[in-house]
């Protein structure tokens, strides 16, 4: 419904997994690559475990299809199969012929053509989905099969997907020798808030949108917290939210629209008041949520009252008015640094650049047309107020700010570092005397919040791109100030597209694209 009216070409938040949709940030790639390592390299058992809408099961699918083709997969998505009938599955998975229905010579049958197979140069992986739902007999028939190997190498590769449940099964004492085998173990950890930034924006540009990012600011930090950082939950919530844009004739995402897709989702066991639910309990998370305090209470938009929250294990319904508290995109539970992770300085999240005023969107549709949810959000964007200016002294004052309307003081942020003051300096006196009609790459856009970030990016992009023609701008909004950081300079459109090309695929990452010099201004 809403395709045409963003310039999408497919939807981009189904919940069905769709491969093309792969999000490797958030150490899904690292763990994708993990995986492939373990299965190829006669590792034994592998486990994989995450909440229920972490994306096991987007991780299963894009694993079956990067495995070498020499790996055979069978892929069992039905957890309830006795320990016999996993047997004779696999029989018939592996069109092994069987002349007798008896348990003892299935196993031989398939025993004999695991290893013609291995003979073969060919390798079998069992992917087993839902696994914490199988019968105890059922595990320990799994055990029991990847003890078949030859002299030197495993005849059956066993990876298990199943929900955190499935630990606590392989923890009691019965489970033990299952447990024994099992020889890596792999977490699918909810994503944090620069994470689920990335991930709107890369599902976004993956369905062929083209523009500057639609969600502002406010409505990430209200899709962290309703979402618990769970990919599932995060289609579901931006999907009705593009729905409620659609509805009210705006482009741009705004805190109202998302709050309507939670009422309209009716989440359970999500609370507005406890994000560090999904922050994995991680040391670094604990520090995050002490600054994300600071920065709403700090901001210029009302901040939600974090003093008086339940305890985490009180969890508020969704369809509650409770406001949402998310940490603040001050730092990451876990940075990213360009290509690899980089535990010095993640990677400042890639979000909207600075937009021009709105006009008031159109009126909602009527009741009969238009379901409880959109009317809800059918609410105009109050028009933003831009500046791109230093917290640093500059020697010339021309040079200091270029402003386009009157703007309210700022609220406190992160201290730039110095190389971000150095390139905001040179950037200023770019503006001063570039053409409105020249063009430059947009790399990302970010909270300027994430200030410490920004200078690591600045660094690792200085590596490997001119230093010289990477500049930085800051943006005043209502809902918080922006960094972004910038590109070249180019006379043509075609000449930035060219260039984009060519960009390392380090900066690619974060969707680049080219933008005028006046948009910038404006």
């Amino acid at each position: 419904m809403y395709l045409e009216h963003f310039g999408l070409t497919e939807a981009p938040f189904r919940i069905t997994p769709h491969t093309d949709f792969f999000f490797e940030g958030a150490n899904r790639g690292a763990t994708l690559e993990a995986l492939l390592y373990a299965i190829t390299h006669d590792e034994g058992i592998v486990k994989v475990s995450g909440e229920v809408g972490s994306g096991k099961t987007m991780l299963c699918r894009v694993l079956m299809e990067r495995l070498p083709k020499n790996v055979e997969t069978i892929h069992l998505a039905n957890p309830s199969l006795s320990r016999d009938e996993i047997m004779f599955t696999l029989a018939d998975e592996l069109h092994v012929n069987l002349a007798t229905n008896r348990v003892g010579a299935v196993l031989r049958a398939l025993q004999e053509h695991l290893i013609d197979l291995y003979a073969q140069g060919r390798q079998v992986v069992v992917l087993i989905d839902e696994a914490h739902a199988m019968p105890a007999e059922t595990l320990e028939e799994i055990r029991l099969l990847s003890n078949l190997e030859s002299n030197r190498h495993k005849l059956l590769q066993i990876v298990l997907f199943g929900q955190p449940e499935l630990n606590d099964i392989l923890n009691r004492t019965e489970m033990r020798q299952l447990k024994e085998r099992i020889t890596h173990n792999f977490t699918l950890e909810p994503l944090v808030r620069s994470d689920i930034a990335q991930y709107i924006n890369f599902r976004m540009r993956a369905a062929g949108f083209k523009g500057p990012d639609v969600f502002s600011s406010a409505a990430l930090k209200y899709i962290a917290g309703a979402s618990l950082g769970l990919t599932r939950r995060i289609n579901i919530l931006c999907d009705k939210a593009l729905l409620a844009a659609f509805a009210g004739n705006t482009h741009l995402i705004t805190a109202a629209h998302v709050k309507a897709a939670i009422r309209d989702a009716e989440f359970r066991n999500a609370s507005f008041t406890s994000p560090w639910l999904w922050l994995g309990g991680a040391v670094a998370a604990l520090m995050v949520v002490g600054a994300g305090l600071a920065y709403y209470h700090q901001g210029t938009e009302p901040a939600p009252d974090v003093k008086s929250a339940p305890p985490v294990a009180s969890a508020a319904p969704v369809a509650s008015a409770a406001p949402v508290a998310s940490a603040a995109p001050v730092a990451s539970a876990t940075p990213v640094a360009l290509a690899a992770p980089d535990q010095e300085s993640g990677l400042p999240t890639p979000a909207s650049p600075p937009q021009q005023a709105t006009e008031p969107a159109a009126a909602a549709p009527p009741a009969s047309q238009a379901t409880p949810m959109l009317m809800a959000a059918a609410t105009p964007a109050a028009p933003e107020k831009t500046i791109i200016s230093s917290n640093q002294p500059v020697q010339d004052k021309a040079a200091t700010e270029i402003q386009t309307q009157e703007a309210a003081p700022l609220p406190k942020q992160a201290t730039m570092g110095p190389l971000t003051r150095k390139r905001l300096a040179e950037t200023l006196k770019w503006l001063d005397s570039a053409d409105d009609n020249r063009w430059f790459l947009q790399l990302l856009s970010t909270d300027a919040g994430s200030a410490h970030p920004v200078e690591g990016f600045l660094a690792n992009a200085g590596r490997l791109a001119d230093p010289e023609a990477i500049r930085v701008y800051k943006v005043e909004r209502k809902e918080g100030d922006r960094l972004g950081v910038i590109y070249g300079d180019y006379p043509t459109r075609a000449a930035a597209s060219q260039a984009l090309q060519q960009l390392p695929p380090a900066l690619k990452l974060y969707g680049p694209y080219p933008r005028q010099v006046r948009r910038l201004r404006n």
